[in-house]
């Protein structure tokens, strides 16, 4: 089993992002280090646009998380709805 992982900037505007990603992914870790916020899950990880909209109260487009992302790990799978990493085997 292989990990995935994203990684943002820590900051106001990754939070409710962050905070979706935990209500999505039970499994997921998150890690914080000075500016960064990482977070690792086993195999898949999803984060659900309507999740973050729940935490903000607002319209989201999931193009905003790129702003503020660091780096990943896994393959990705995209849409207006949901961003997922994964490793295929």
């Amino acid at each position: 089993m292989s990990n995935v992982f994203i990684a943002f900037q820590h900051n106001e505007e990754s939070r409710p992002v962050i905070e979706a990603i935990v209500a999505d992914n039970p499994h997921a870790v998150v890690s914080h280090s000075p500016g960064l916020v990482k977070v690792d899950a086993p195999n898949r990880l999803t984060i659900r646009r309507d999740t973050i909209e729940s935490q903000t109260g607002r319209r989201y487009d999931l193009q905003q998380m790129h702003i503020n992302l660091v780096t990943l790990s896994g393959h990705i799978d995209e849409d207006d709805d949901q961003f997922t990493l994964s490793w295929q085997h």
